[in-house]
């Protein structure tokens, strides 16, 4: 594994696609956080407001390019036949997709920590009210983190299982932004909180850890199974 993770860590740090997608991630979430905050007309609770929330606004932007760093991380392998020579170099693939997994994560972590402090603090620029180290707001910043990650290691699991970066990166973003807004159109109210329920993005963590863990196990599964 320490050979497997050294591996993943000089590819991430010597490619510079992935650099600019985490720079990317922290400047798209900083950025519309901060015009989201300066832009809300109800920014405290007594008009119903949630200003940690608001002031998290961006990482529903963030996760975008997220998503693109993860799916890339294993299907730009594949396009190139690179997959082939990281197989070699780590025979068993379990091994190789926990490595990837391992590394990804830690990175979007470290750049979602960034990106969501610089939130909060642009937040506390424009909103002067705003409390940094409350309950409410730290438990929002850390599940905005956690969130990030979960989210890679669904982008991960997906790319996993289809090999194809365009597609994947599709599938991907469908789910992230298709369900909640099939959620508000649907009229059948069932059906709505059934969409509210399921989806990686409205249901809450323990969901969407569910859809990173099962498309993470379906991708180790077929990966173990397949020629590369």
């Amino acid at each position: 594994m320490k050979e497997a993770l050294h591996a993943e860590w000089t590819k991430l740090r010597t490619v510079t696609a992935p650099l600019l997608l985490l720079l990317g991630t922290i400047a798209a979430t900083v950025s519309l956080s901060a015009g989201a905050t300066s832009l809300a007309t109800c920014t405290t609770r007594a008009c119903g407001g949630d200003p940690a929330k608001l002031s998290l606004t961006g990482v529903h932007l963030g996760q975008a390019l997220v998503a693109v760093l993860a799916v890339l991380t294993i299907s730009g392998e594949y396009g190139t036949g690179m997959i082939r020579t990281t197989l070699t170099a780590i025979p068993r693939r379990f091994t190789a997709l926990a490595a990837k997994a391992i590394t990804l994560t830690g990175a979007v972590t470290v750049a979602g920590t960034i990106a969501v402090l610089g939130s909060l603090l642009a937040g506390r620029l424009i909103l002067p009210a705003l409390p940094l180290a409350n309950g409410p707001t730290l438990r929002a910043s850390v599940d905005s983190i956690v969130y990030l990650a979960l989210i890679a290691l669904l982008s991960l699991g997906v790319a996993t299982v289809l090999r194809d970066s365009a597609t994947s990166i599709g599938i991907v973003l469908g789910l992230l932004y298709l369900f909640p807004l099939l959620a508000q159109v649907v009229a059948d109210p069932q059906w709505q909180r059934l969409l509210q329920r399921i989806g990686p993005t409205s249901a809450g963590l323990d969901v969407t850890a569910g859809w990173a863990a099962a498309t993470v196990l379906l991708g180790a599964l077929l990966l173990h199974l397949r020629d590369a």
